[in-house]
């Protein structure tokens, strides 16, 4: 591919990579998800426990996440959410394992030596969880190659040319596995029986059929040799995670410096600049400096304590707009009316106890939720939704306003037929049991008043019946039903 922008080689010293898989779950089944998850080895994550600090060995000994700044970071309403003290309390319940193993990926015929810290998983609200999978690179990289990894490692089932030809070593038996089976079967072999599968569709991509693409999100901290110069191109390089062509060079989406100027002006973050850039785009979060590394170790925190859940939530709320505009595309108006309340109910919770445009009390953090809400196009999915919201409302009233004209309707005949005959309908006969027998001398008006008093009594009864299933359906349904509240 011919370019007009120059390729300019960049030399990464350190390179911190968290990968975010998205996953359903069935959450009405959360508290033994959580037992599940405690008995392999993961512990819950919570500010109040009197140790919390020791989960800093989690990021790695150069890494260190203070609480205090989790808590000052976001509005008490949000904290709340993000940091339940137990199992039982609404919001995100993080689950952390420490692996600490030495893995290695081949890409063609390169191979790259990555250390596994460890997994978070995060149980959110509404049946959404993430695989959050902390990565360092063991080795000084050209940033080609760092970008190749990143891009190489987020696709959990590879069906792109790009992404083909990639392989995970797991030593010492020398054993070679896809990514997929890496994390499904290697290091999380216990996910396949949380993961929720959509019955229409198979694989990954199955558990959420409304994500885009069947990658993870990749948030990344890169350092480069001190002083470096970073140029836009490789900027815009790490932002779209342009490593290589699937013939090994060094590649770039973009031959047009105009559009590359255009593209930064949206995704970065350069109030640090020239030593230190974040840039946000639908499908990472990428920080580079070109500081010492001694001299990053707040940088670095931020990076994986506040920064990381400003995006997970914003993440979060790109996964559940996306999932509302997907229900709604799957109701059949004529079978679905209690879907249609149950995604009533879903949209309206969803937006009272999570949705918030401000979450950060920090000027920092408000200027990166503002990039996380453009890359992730939050906005036009929340309008979307909103007029979704509408629609059912108004397909709602139009469903009761011809349920109760109809029922209307048949009171009303009922009515005039039963007034019309002073409510007198052969009602004699039925009081001796030889009574029925006199049917055959009934003239017009007494065959329309008898069969209109029968009717009458065997709708009602209809009625009766209909209303108690309903209501005892809806309790079934509540209950297995994963659209329920949290």
């Amino acid at each position: 591919m011919k370019t007009n922008v120059p390729l300019e080689a960049l030399t990464i010293d350190q390179s911190y990579m968290t990968f975010l898989l998205p996953f359903s779950y069935n959450h009405s089944h959360k508290k033994s998800i959580a037992e599940h998850i405690k008995q392999n080895g993961y512990t819950y994550f919570s500010l109040n426990q009197p140790n919390s600090n020791e989960t800093d060995r989690c990021y790695g000994d150069d890494i260190k996440v203070e609480v205090q700044e989790l808590e000052q970071y976001f509005f008490p309403y949000v904290e709340h959410k993000l940091f339940p003290s137990s199992i039982l309390e609404k919001g995100f319940h993080r689950f952390t394992n420490v692996i600490n193993m030495e893995y290695e990926l081949q890409i063609r015929e390169a191979i790259y030596s990555f250390h596994v810290r460890s997994i978070d998983i995060i149980l959110a609200p509404f049946g959404v969880a993430f695989l959050s999978l902390r990565i360092k690179l063991g080795q000084t990289m050209e940033l080609s190659d760092v970008l190749d990894f990143a891009q190489h490692f987020r696709a959990v089932e590879s069906r792109l040319d790009e992404n083909k030809g990639s392989k995970i070593i797991i030593s010492p038996s020398a054993e070679n596995l896809s990514i997929h089976d890496f994390i499904f079967n290697h290091l999380c072999s216990f996910l396949k029986e949380i993961l929720l599968q959509d019955k229409k569709l198979k694989g990954y991509f199955g558990s959420l059929p409304y994500i885009e693409d069947e990658r993870m999100f990749v948030s990344t901290f890169i350092l480069t040799k001190e002083e470096q110069p970073i140029t836009p191109e490789q900027l815009f390089r790490i932002g779209n995670l342009n490593g290589k062509s699937p013939e090994g060079k060094p590649f770039i989406s973009s031959t047009n410096p105009e559009y590359i100027k255009n593209s930064l002006s949206k995704t970065l973050h350069d109030r640090w600049a020239p030593e230190l850039y974040m840039l946000t785009t639908d499908h990472a979060f990428s920080t580079i400096s070109n500081r010492n590394a001694t001299e990053l170790s707040q940088e670095l925190g931020h990076h994986m304590g506040t920064h990381f859940y400003n995006l997970l939530l914003h993440y979060y709320y790109k996964i559940m707009l996306l999932r509302m505009s997907y229900e709604y595309s799957q109701i059949e108006w004529k079978k679905d009316a209690y879907y249609v309340k149950s995604l009533i109910k879903l949209i309206t919770l969803f937006s009272s106890w999570y949705y918030f445009r401000e979450i950060s009390t920090r000027t920092e953090g408000k200027e990166l939720s503002t990039l996380f809400r453009n890359a992730f196009n939050l906005d036009i999915l929340y309008n979307e939704v909103s007029e979704t919201l509408q629609q059912l409302y108004k397909s709602q009233e139009n469903s009761r306003a011809g349920q109760v004209n109809t029922l209307l309707f048949i009171l009303t005949i009922f009515t005039v037929v039963s007034g019309i005959y002073g409510m007198n309908l052969v009602i004699s006969d039925w009081e001796a049991p030889s009574g029925w027998k006199n049917y055959s001398t009934y003239t017009l008006f007494e065959w329309i008043s008898l069969i209109t008093a029968v009717t009458g009594i065997g709708l009602s009864g209809y009625l009766i019946i209909i209303t108690f299933g309903r209501i005892l359906m809806q309790k079934r349904r509540s209950m297995k039903h994963t659209m329920d509240d949290e």
